[in-house]
């Protein structure tokens, strides 16, 4: 297929420093209309959920997609552990944000699940950026859509289950979204699988209805006591427990503030990014995964960019993996074997 070409000048930006040129994710081509999917056919399609209406404390997250996506001191080119080149294994592109008009959560989770669809629906991958967790409600319910509800399994990395009936009186709130994905049918309880939970929230009955869904969950404490690596490995074993296809959500708040003080729910005692990113790549290099959100990243309490950069290295992690398993590498690292420097 003839993919359109990119104008000398535009090109030549894309090609220079971090920051020049167009702001997409890591200087990707932008595309906007849903014919220019079918144009490109990309492996993968970076959108934008610039909505946090649904926020209980901090808000800020509808600034997270811009922040998020220009987050790099250089495009990255080669994954020195997965030793591949993602950019040239994969297509990827930029296809611009969702039209979330402020003040209105029904009128923007349409617009998410719309724009969602319209990518999942071609067998792309779609990676969102949020915005509040409440984006992944419409975004997993328009993959679940795509694929066939009953096929999807959810890992979810977050400090907090986002399992409550209502925060605050609002079912739609950032603290509800994956009872709502229960409730739906759009994500079967046991193929839930979320890790990194911890802290004062949600209270003892939102736990019991998660048991009664089937829901399974690995907290900070299991972590502490086993080590990321093993509670990684059980995770996926569950994930693959039923499920086809696996879509993986990321709240940054899963980090320990002191990684990402950009967020509005900040929870003290989380994970550190070297353990968060091994914990996507193993996910994405185990299972069969369809799907990515990223959520939760709000600029204005994020000094030095430090929340933005662990999500935007989150999201390559996920795209590296990917183009690692396509291509049929073994990263060295990834899979405990020595480093080439090791083996001489």
């Amino acid at each position: 297929m003839i993919r359109p070409k990119i104008p000398p000048h535009l090109r030549a930006q894309m090609d220079g420093p971090a920051y020049l040129g167009p702001t997409t994710f890591s200087k990707v081509a932008g595309i906007s209309e849903e014919a220019e999917l079918d144009q490109w056919r990309p492996d993968f399609a970076i959108m934008g959920a610039p909505f946090d209406d649904a926020t209980t404390y901090r808000p800020g997250a509808r600034f997270g997609p811009r922040a998020v996506r220009i987050a790099n001191y250089q495009i990255p080119g080669w994954h020195l552990d997965l030793e591949v080149a993602p950019f040239e294994e994969l297509t990827v592109v930029d296809y611009g944000d969702a039209v979330c008009p402020p003040g209105q959560t029904e009128a923007s989770h349409q617009a998410i699940y719309e724009r969602v669809r319209q990518i999942a629906s071609r067998d792309i991958i779609p990676v969102v950026i949020g915005g509040d967790h409440s984006i992944t409600l419409p975004s997993a319910t328009a993959v679940a859509d795509s694929v066939g509800r009953g096929k999807l399994g959810i890992v979810h990395f977050d400090a907090h289950a986002d399992t409550a009936a209502d925060s605050f009186g609002n079912p739609l709130s950032h603290g509800t979204p994956m009872r709502r994905l229960v409730e739906s049918g759009a994500v079967p309880g046991p193929n839930f699988i979320q890790i990194g939970l911890r802290g004062y929230w949600p209270p003892k009955e939102v736990f019991d209805w998660m048991r009664e869904q089937g829901m399974r969950w690995h907290p900070m404490e299991e972590i502490w006591r086993l080590g990321v690596a093993e509670v990684v490995r059980r995770a996926v074993g569950e994930a693959m427990d039923g499920p086809e296809l696996i879509y993986v959500s990321v709240d940054i708040d899963v980090l320990d503030p002191g990684f990402a003080p950009g967020t509005g729910t900040p929870e003290p005692g989380g994970m550190d990014p070297a353990d968060l990113l091994r914990a996507i790549r193993q996910v994405a290099l185990h299972t069969p995964v369809v799907a990515m959100d990223v959520v939760e990243v709000a600029p204005a309490n994020d000094p030095a960019e430090l929340t933005a950069q662990n999500a935007n290295r989150c999201i390559m992690e996920f795209i590296s993996a990917v183009a690692a398993k396509r291509r049929g590498a073994r990263g060295m690292a990834a899979l405990g074997e020595p480093s080439r420097a090791a083996r001489g």
